[in-house]
């Protein structure tokens, strides 16, 4: 037997990256194939976004145009067999823009794929990944199978926010599978229970039928119990003792004529026995389970080979970042990438989204709409919450309040009317002045 030393370097050793991709170099665009299956494909950039935690490490592969299909693809250095051993698939997407509606997820492709073709329509292994549209937001596992693409039967919800989250699928050789999302698994189990990609292994034996005497009903009456004595049979309304035929009606005309009822203050309710456990309760009938003839075991139910990964998606509004892509046969290399990428930059990313929705906040509260419907941005002013002096027109004579323009006029007017008033009585008094008093006469 190998020492425990030489068991861990012979493990390590077998452990392979297929690809690990982090968008931090200026070559990247020598390793993705865009794809000319059509002219007016949308076209991806590398960018940090608008918020980031590293200017360099946060870069990732960008939509960069709305309501477009986007199509590209990479080569691994070697085709993928994992019949006997794990594949591990993880990138993370950040859907910055705050997605409406659009894919975010990766398929990986066989090795006669034509990436220069690439297409929805063209053939995938495994397609794994969140897709939101409205108020759906799910995380696709989609496994091909005889040529058919089978969805996972369980539902697992996508994060729709705007920061970055951290997608892992993991197929391993005893046929079970887990899905992680920021490092916290989401589903998990086995391909054959969860997909439907062969037959059942038992069926329900369609020629069973529940025996005559199966009990299932869980309680009866108790047949112990009685009726009280002073129980009343009695009906639950009774007609109304102080209601009067009308004065206008006519028993030929309308009939003859009844009362009214009322509730019957007497009436207990219909009485019926208290329910007890039955004692011959056998429980629900199934049917039983029987070997399913059409099914037939499927060792490599699990196994691929592949040779691309890629990006074929459709965006309603662009702006989605995928970024550290790793595809690897080592759960742990898994893990040890994810620290270094996903969790070192997380809390970072999220200062930086805080920070950008506070300055956000701020342009927000300085914007007026103006009457064409243009949005005027600007400054905030505190001075502009307090009461203002009067604004002044400056003049080379004089300085004139603009506020107190009118009421200096109507001031001046009063003031010449005044005068002019006081004129018209000095003028009287001279003339009284003037004239002879009766010594004089």
């Amino acid at each position: 037997m190998l020492p425990p030393s030489i068991l861990t370097l012979s493990t390590i050793s077998l452990a392979e990256v297929y690809l690990k991709e982090t968008f931090t170099d200026a070559e990247w665009e020598k390793r993705w194939i865009q794809s000319k299956h059509q002219d007016n494909l949308g076209n991806f950039t590398v960018s940090s976004g608008k918020f980031y935690a590293d200017e360099i490490e946060s870069r990732g592969l960008k939509t960069s145009q709305n309501e477009k299909f986007y199509a590209i693809s990479s080569k691994f250095d070697k085709t993928i067999d994992n019949s006997d051993k794990n594949l591990v698939v993880q990138f993370s997407v950040k859907h910055e823009q705050g997605i409406d509606c659009g894919g975010g997820y990766v398929k990986l492709l066989p090795p006669d794929f034509d990436a220069l073709d690439f297409k929805g329509e063209s053939p995938y292994n495994i397609m794994f990944g969140p897709d939101i549209c409205g108020g759906t937001r799910k995380v696709h596992v989609i496994l091909n199978y005889d040529n058919e693409n089978k969805q996972i039967k369980k539902q697992i919800n996508a994060p729709s926010d705007q920061l970055t989250h951290l997608y892992t699928f993991i197929l391993k050789p005893d046929q079970t599978y887990e899905v992680l999302i920021d490092d916290k698994e989401e589903a998990s189990g086995k391909l054959e229970e969860d997909f439907d990609l062969i037959p059942p292994k038992d069926i329900i034996d369609p020629d069973a039928k529940k025996p005559e005497d199966w009990v299932d009903e869980a309680k009866i009456p108790d047949p112990d119990d009685k009726k009280p004595d002073d129980w009343k049979d009695v009906p639950p309304t009774i007609p109304d003792p102080e209601a009067e035929k009308p004065n206008d009606w006519d028993d030929d005309m309308d009939g003859e004529w009844e009362p009214p009822h009322i509730p019957n203050p007497e009436y207990q309710g219909e009485w019926k026995p208290k329910m007890i456990d039955n004692p011959n309760y056998k429980g629900p009938w199934n049917a039983p389970l029987i070997p399913n003839p059409a099914y037939k075991e499927d060792k490599l139910l699990h196994a691929y080979k592949t040779s691309y990964i890629g990006f074929d998606l459709w965006q309603v509004k662009s702006g989605t970042i995928f970024d550290n892509i790793l595809i690897t046969d080592d759960i742990e290399e898994a893990k040890k990438f994810s620290n270094e990428t996903f969790i070192k930059y997380r809390d970072a990313e999220l200062e930086a989204k805080r920070k950008l929705d506070e300055l956000e906040t701020k342009e927000t509260t300085s914007k007026k709409i103006q009457p064409d419907g243009q949005v005027q941005v600007t400054t905030p002013d505190p001075a502009n919450d307090l009461p203002q002096e009067p604004k002044i027109v400056q003049d080379t004579q004089k300085q004139i309040p603009i506020q107190e323009e009118k009421s200096t006029k109507d001031e001046n007017d009063k003031l010449s009317d005044d005068k002019k008033q006081n004129e018209e009585l000095e003028a009287e008094k001279e003339s009284d002045d003037k004239k002879p008093t009766r010594d004089e006469l």
